[in-house]
């Protein structure tokens, strides 16, 4: 390094107008000399010089964004090739790092996220969404297509599975193995970055799953990353004793490591500033505070690694959100960090769906609990209902064992009649539950098995089930109230007034503020039988407007459009309500109401 060298911020590759400078952490290394296609990757060029405290840095001139590089690390008699574990761009898992170039014209793109009580997330895996016929996973291109499709469903937040570049080209991505590279096949950094614009200027957010609870396990340059380790385990980037075991192999990071814990920050941040991400959903943090899946050996470093996450997003990026996925109940994960909490915005609610499923699929009606959905409805942390996402499909629902709701109610004919009635009742209950609800990527429409990253979307259920997909369509308006008629959906209240475990009928009152327009009255009949005249109190007298019904024939033709329709409630106490109704139930079948408020009927 000369005197005339500029020591350039930043790790990685870094581009600047006279060259790229290079900078990565080594710790026990003897040397470190970038090679690359600049160099015709000779390993005496570009020598990198110690700054003394396990980094090592180079300035090369004619290095240029697009050139293809590594490390070449001496430790005594080993002499290893890495991947820059800071690489923005790699040509393939086991390939070579690239020189990015960080610069993107944005426009006028900006953040997208409504107000959380306002979501609809949609989660996705990219590989699958849609498929070009080449036989090849689709890319980010190929879901931009689709985005007609989601416009009219009415979610405005996409989540990704995760995109970080893992191994081969067919994965769900929660085998990171360069987690700062976008995965080639979907086609890399720069295609993301019109993705985000793209789903943006389409009015979706876009939150992004991230895995920080191991890497790898294969096609990781990190694991002994400079030659040194203990007991044969990971490295400087790795735990190299027994906190290193995850259920994915000895892969976990050393979340007590300052070079590690400030890796993991780098790259959070790193989605919210160079990609616009809108949030980030953070893969099984069980994994990252604890040894095991019960929680009881903890690892207190990774608990403060997600506070400290958490605290710089908060501070740099008001407004965006972070999810947790622990699925323990535990509710210190939303609470702030001032009360000892984690500081995540919201978690994976586990005290929905899991109930919900149970109670869906279950074949005999006697054996549905509607006090298990009462539960399931009214769960929430720190007496929050936002800072729980509810949903009945996820990736980690619909695989490993576990089938798509259709397919677990009728494995037979995962369309008939009663896979219908019954999954739609479960896009009631996400939809009008107290949370933020989340749909995967085809339920709208019925797809059943399971998921599989090798196996494509079926498009064409999306026109066999069109009626599914406008009940959705309906579903998801009345959520995000956008005709201003059911505010109390948005809002935080919750009342299961009507619990018959007997006839299998429930019956919730939403509100915000309360008051015409604002409160909605969900009914559920959960038996396969029709009631002509059903009585449940209300929350005030007068007309009440049915807004949906799902036994309406236009979202099936098996459907039987039943004689549901407006009501008017006398002024009868009935269930704790000043007032008093008497509804049509058809079969698994839901109603939803609201008065008529300032807007119209």
């Amino acid at each position: 390094m000369t005197a005339a060298t500029v020591v350039r911020q930043g790790m990685g590759a870094i581009p600047h107008e006279e060259g790229v400078s290079f900078r990565v952490w080594a710790p026990h290394a003897d040397s470190v000399a970038v090679i690359g296609s600049f160099n015709d990757w000779q390993a005496d060029t570009d020598v990198m010089q110690s700054e003394h405290n396990g980094y090592w840095f180079v300035d090369i001139g004619r290095a240029k964004i697009g050139d293809e590089y590594k490390f070449l690390i001496t430790n005594g008699h080993q002499r290893l090739q890495r991947i820059d574990p800071y690489a923005r761009q790699v040509t393939n898992s086991v390939g070579n790092s690239v020189v990015h170039d960080p610069v993107f014209n944005w426009g006028d793109d900006s953040p997208q996220l409504p107000p959380w009580n306002e979501l609809v997330i949609y989660e996705m895996h990219v590989g699958t969404f849609g498929r070009d016929g080449s036989g090849r996973p689709a890319n980010f291109a190929g879901i931009e297509k689709q985005f007609q499709h989601l416009q009219k469903l009415g979610i405005n937040a996409i989540q990704l599975m995760p995109t970080a570049e893992f191994a081969g080209d067919i994965s769900w991505g929660y085998n990171p193995a360069h987690i700062f590279a976008v995965e080639s096949a979907y086609g890399g950094p720069v295609e993301l970055k019109e993705f985000v614009k793209v789903a943006h200027s389409s009015g979706f957010a876009v939150i992004l799953d991230v895995v920080y609870n191991h890497f790898g396990p294969s096609d990781i340059d990190m694991w002994q990353f400079d030659g040194w380790s203990e007991t044969g385990k990971g490295g400087i980037y790795f735990y190299n004793d027994w906190r290193s075991s995850t259920p994915w192999g000895d892969t976990r990071p050393d979340y007590g490591r300052g070079e590690v814990r400030q890796f993991i920050l780098d790259n959070a941040l790193m989605w919210l500033d160079d990609y616009h991400m809108d949030g980030l959903r953070m893969d099984m943090t069980l994994y990252m505070r604890s040894v095991d899946a019960n929680g009881d050996t903890e690892i207190p470093d990774g608990w403060s690694l997600t506070q400290w996450i958490n605290r710089e997003i908060a501070t740099r990026f008001p407004g965006r959100i972070v999810i947790a996925e622990d699925l323990q109940n535990n509710e210190y994960l939303t609470r702030d960090e001032s009360a000892g909490g984690a500081g995540f915005g919201a978690q994976w609610d586990a005290e929905f769906v899991h109930p919900v499923r149970a109670v869906l699929t279950t074949s005999q009606d006697e054996h549905r609990s509607m006090w298990t959905v009462r539960d399931a409805l009214c769960h929430r942390y720190n007496q929050d209902a936002f800072e729980r996402v509810v949903y009945t499909e996820s990736h980690d629902e619909v695989a490993n064992g576990k089938a798509r709701m259709p397919e677990e109610i009728n494995p037979d004919d995962p369309g008939d009649w009663f896979a219908q009635k019954r999954s739609t009742l479960g896009a009631v209950l996400v939809m009008t539950a107290p949370g933020i609800p989340m749909l995967f990527q085809g339920q709208e429409f019925l797809q059943s098995d399971w998921f599989n990253d090798q196996v494509p979307l079926d498009w064409e259920q999306a026109d066999q089930f069109a009626g599914i997909v406008r009940l959705y369509q309906d579903l998801i308006a009345l959520r995000k109230n956008v005709d201003r008629k059911t505010g109390g959906l948005i809002g935080q209240h919750i009342n299961v007034y009507h619990v018959n475990n007997t006839e299998k009928v429930l019956a919730f009152h939403r509100w915000a503020s309360g008051g015409p327009g604002d409160d909605v009255v969900i009914v559920i009949n959960f038996a396969n039988r029709a009631w002509e005249s059903y009585d449940i109190g209300m929350p005030r007298a007068g007309e009440w407007r049915l807004r949906l019904s799902t036994d309406w024939s236009g979202y099936s033709r098996s459907f039987g459009d039943h004689p549901s329709r407006d009501v008017t409630a006398s002024p009868n106490n009935r269930d704790g309500y000043p007032a008093n109704a008497s509804v049509a139930l058809a079969p698994y079948s839901a109603l939803i109401y609201s008065q008529q408020g300032n807007t119209g009927s």
